[in-house]
C-alpha cells in the first residue's frame, strides 16, 4: 500500500486524486508554480512544493524538479494525472532510477504507444482493426504530399506523439497540405517537443467510442465498459457519455475484447484507454491508446460505481485488480459536460480572467462536480481553460439527459466568457437526444448551435436594465429622494437608462414606468420584474419567466433557458478607444506570439496571415481584415501580449 503521493499536475486533476487519496489514507503532496500559489490543489494536499515560473515549460513539465520535490517529501510514489508529464517515457524510467512508484504503465508500454506509428505496428499484429495511413518515419514535405495524394483526400494529419487535439489538422485537398502541415507540426513540437506527423484516411462521418481498460501486474485484464465521445470541437471532445448509446452487444463486446488485447500486446500495467473509429456500418478501428487516466473517466465510474484512481493506487501498489471481467456491471447512464473559459462565439477561444461568480449547481446523488476552482479564483492564460467537469447519472439516457440539462441551467459563472450556453444547445439539440451522433456533429448542426439572437438582443437588454435598476433601488437610501437612484421624478413618470454593448451594437435602453410595470422607449411590450434570492423573475405582456443575471466589472450576463447574452455597460471613454484603435489588430486573448509573418512596408491581401499566437495550447491566426500596407508591427516572436493589445498597425493600400 502507498504511503505518501506526490501529484505532478495541478487543477481539477489534482484535486481529484487528493479526494481518493485521502479516502484511502494516502497524504498527498501537492506541487505549484508562480501561477498556481493559491490554487485550490495546493490549499487541499497536505503538503506542497514550489516548482518555479508559471509557463509549464519552467514548472510542471522539468521533470527533474518533480523528482526533486518527491524526494524532499519523503513521497514513495508519484501520480501524473493527464497531461504534462503524463504519458512522457522519460519522466517514467526517471521515477524508477530513483525508486518512486510511477502511478501507470511500465515505460516500455509508454513508449510503445507514445508513438502512434509504432503503436499502429503493434496494434495490427495484435489483430485490431487499423484506418489506411502512412505511419513512416520519412518526414519529408514532398514524400509526405506524395503518401497524402495516395490516401486521397481529405486526410488527417497527427502528432506522432500528440493527443488531446493538438498538432491535428484535417485537409481536405492538396493546395491546403503544406500550410496544414507547417502548422500542425509547430503546434505538436510546442505541445510534445516532437514534431513528427502521420497521415490517416479521414472518416467522415463517424463515432468516436473509446474503451476503459485496466491492467495489474499478475496478469489480469479487464474493460470497462465503452464511452462515447463523438461530440467535439477541434478534436477536443465537449460531451462524453457512458454507456455508449446505440451499439450492440456483438459490438461492445467485440471492440472490449479488442482493447483487452492492444493492452495485453504491450504488457500493460494500470488505467488505459483504446480508442476507437465506429463507422456508420458498425466497424470500428483502432485510432490510438492512451496510456492513463482520461478527463472523461466519471462517467464509467458513475455507471459502474468503481473508483478508477483508487484502482489506479490500489495496483500501483502491487495489488490485483478489484474486480474481473464478469463482475463488472453496467447501471443507468451518465454524460460528463466540460465547462471551460472560453468564448463559442468567436471560434472557441480562450478567455482569461477573474472568476467574479462561480455558483456551480448542488451535487448529490445524480449530479456530480469535478473542479479545480472556486469563485474568487483567477483563469491563467498559462494552462487548459477547463473550469470544471459537470457529471450527470440517470435510471436511463433520457432521465440523465434531462438531469444534464437541468444542471447547465443551474450554473452560474461570470468574469469570463464561457461554453455553457453552447453545452445547452448540444445538450437540447433533437438530434443528440436522438442520439445521432458523430465526430462532425458541431459542424452538421451549426446554424442551431450558433443561432442568430439578434431578435432577443432589444429584450435581454431590457432585462438587464431592468434587474439593474432593481439592484440600484435596493441598494439606494429610501429616505432622501435626492439622493436615491429610484428614477423619482416629480410631476412625470419614472424613468431608468443605462447604455449597453452587445458586440458590436450600441443599446440605449431608457425605461418608463406605467401604472402596473415598465416600458421600454420604441417598444410596446410591457415588463414586470422581482428579485427572489439570488435570481430574477420577469414578466413580459404576462409570461412569467426566470432568469440568472450576473455581474463582473463592467459586464452583465443574462441567462434563460433559451439564451445567455454578454453585455457590457458601455462608457463614454469606450468610444474614444474604439475610435483611437480603428485601423489597428489587437489581440483577441492573452498569449504568446509564435511567428510574425509581415515586416513594415509590406503589402498584404485580405485574410492574409499576419501573426500566429499561442494561447493555453492551441494557435491562433491573426489574418488581416483587408488589404493594405504594414506600418509597424509592435511584437516579435516569444513576446508575451495581453487581450486587447495593438499587435501591428494597417493602412489602407494607396
Amino acid at each position: 500500500m502507498l504511503r505518501k503521493l506526490l501529484i505532478a499536475n495541478r487543477g481539477e486533476i489534482a484535486c481529484r486524486i487528493i479526494r481518493t487519496a485521502r479516502s484511502m489514507g494516502i497524504r498527498t503532496v501537492a506541487v505549484y508554480s508562480d501561477a498556481d500559489r493559491h490554487a485550490q490543489h495546493v490549499h487541499m494536499a497536505d503538503e506542497s512544493i514550489y516548482l518555479g515560473p508559471a509557463p509549464s515549460a519552467e514548472s510542471y513539465l522539468v521533470i527533474d524538479k518533480i523528482i526533486a520535490a518527491a524526494k524532499l517529501s519523503g513521497a514513495d510514489a508519484i501520480h501524473p494525472g493527464y497531461g504534462f508529464l503524463s504519458e512522457n517515457e522519460d519522466f517514467a524510467d526517471a521515477c524508477a532510477s530513483n525508486q518512486l512508484i510511477f502511478v501507470g504503465p511500465p515505460t516500455s508500454a509508454i513508449a510503445a504507444m507514445g508513438s502512434k506509428s509504432a503503436a499502429k505496428a503493434i496494434m495490427s499484429e495484435a489483430g485490431v482493426p487499423l484506418v489506411p495511413g502512412y505511419h513512416g518515419s520519412e518526414q519529408g514535405l514532398e514524400l509526405l504530399q506524395e503518401e497524402a495524394q495516395k490516401i486521397g483526400f481529405p486526410v488527417l494529419l497527427k502528432a506522432a506523439y500528440g493527443g488531446g487535439g493538438k498538432g491535428m489538422r484535417v485537409v481536405e485537398s492538396a493546395n491546403q497540405f503544406a500550410e496544414a502541415l507547417s502548422s500542425a507540426k509547430r503546434e505538436a513540437q510546442a505541445a510534445f517537443g516532437n514534431d513528427k506527423m502521420l497521415i490517416e484516411k479521414f472518416i467522415g462521418n463517424p463515432r468516436h467510442v473509446e474503451i476503459q481498460v485496466f491492467c495489474d501486474e499478475h496478469g489480469n485484464a479487464v474493460y470497462l465498459a465503452e464511452r462515447d465521445c463523438s461530440v467535439q470541437r477541434r478534436h477536443q471532445k465537449v460531451i462524453e457519455e457512458a454507456p455508449a448509446p446505440s451499439i450492440s452487444s456483438s459490438t461492445r463486446i467485440a471492440m472490449g475484447e479488442a482493447a483487452v488485447r492492444a493492452a495485453q500486446a504491450i504488457d500493460y500495467v494500470g488505467a488505459g484507454t483504446v480508442e476507437f473509429l465506429l463507422d456508420t456500418d458498425n466497424k470500428f478501428y483502432f485510432m490510438e491508446m492512451n496510456t492513463r487516466l482520461q478527463v472523461e473517466h466519471p462517467v464509467t465510474e458513475m455507471v459502474t460505481g468503481q473508483d478508477l484512481v483508487a484502482w489506479q493506487l490500489l495496483v500501483a501498489g502491487g495489488a490485483p485488480l478489484p474486480l474481473s471481467q464478469d463482475q463488472i456491471q453496467i447501471t443507468g447512464h451518465s454524460f460528463e459536460a466540460r465547462i471551460y473559459a472560453e468564448d463559442p462565439d468567436h471560434e472557441f477561444l480562450p478567455s482569461t480572467g477573474t472568476l467574479h461568480v462561480l455558483k456551480p449547481p448542488s451535487t448529490n446523488a445524480y449530479v456530480r462536480i469535478d473542479s479545480g476552482v472556486v469563485e474568487g479564483d483567477e483563469v491563467s492564460s498559462y494552462y487548459d481553460p477547463m473550469i470544471a467537469k459537470l457529471v450527470v447519472w440517470g435510471e436511463d439516457r433520457a432521465i440523465a439527459l434531462g438531469r444534464l440539462i437541468q444542471a447547465l441551467n443551474d450554473y452560474q459563472i461570470a468574469g469570463v466568457r464561457t461554453n455553457i450556453d453552447f453545452l445547452r444547445k448540444i445538450a437540447g439539440h433533437q438530434k443528440f437526444a436522438q442520439a445521432d451522433l458523430t465526430t462532425r456533429f458541431i459542424e452538421k448542426y451549426h446554424t442551431e448551435l450558433f443561432p442568430n439572437n439578434d431578435v432577443l438582443i432589444k429584450p435581454y437588454a431590457i432585462m438587464a436594465t431592468l434587474a439593474e435598476m432593481v439592484d440600484l433601488k435596493t441598494a439606494s437610501a429610501p429616505a432622501n429622494p435626492w439622493t436615491s437612484q429610484q428614477s423619482f421624478r416629480l410631476n412625470q413618470p419614472r424613468q431608468f437608462a443605462l447604455a449597453l454593448r452587445y458586440a458590436d451594437d450600441l443599446l440605449h435602453i431608457e425605461l418608463t414606468a406605467t401604472a402596473t410595470g415598465w416600458q421600454a422607449t420604441d417598444d410596446s411590450d410591457h415588463w414586470l420584474v422581482e428579485k427572489i434570492a439570488d435570481k430574477y423573475y420577469f414578466t413580459q405582456n404576462g409570461r412569467r419567466f426566470s432568469a440568472h443575471i450576473m455581474r463582473s466589472n463592467q459586464d452583465i450576463l443574462v441567462m434563460t433557458e433559451r439564451a445567455c447574452l454578454p453585455f457590457t455597460r458601455h462608457l463614454i471613454a469606450d468610444t474614444l478607444q474604439q475610435e483611437v484603435a480603428a485601423g489597428n489588430l489587437t489581440a483577441p486573448m492573452n498569449g504568446t506570439v509564435v511567428q510574425v509573418m509581415v515586416a513594415p512596408g509590406d503589402s498584404v491581401e485580405a485574410e492574409q496571415a499576419l501573426i500566429i499566437m499561442e494561447a493555453m495550447k492551441m494557435e491562433y491566426t491573426i489574418r488581416a481584415p483587408q488589404a493594405g500596407v504594414v506600418e509597424q508591427v509592435f511584437y516579435q516572436a516569444g513576446d508575451l501580449v495581453s487581450d486587447g493589445a495593438e499587435l501591428l498597425s494597417l493602412a489602407d493600400s494607396e
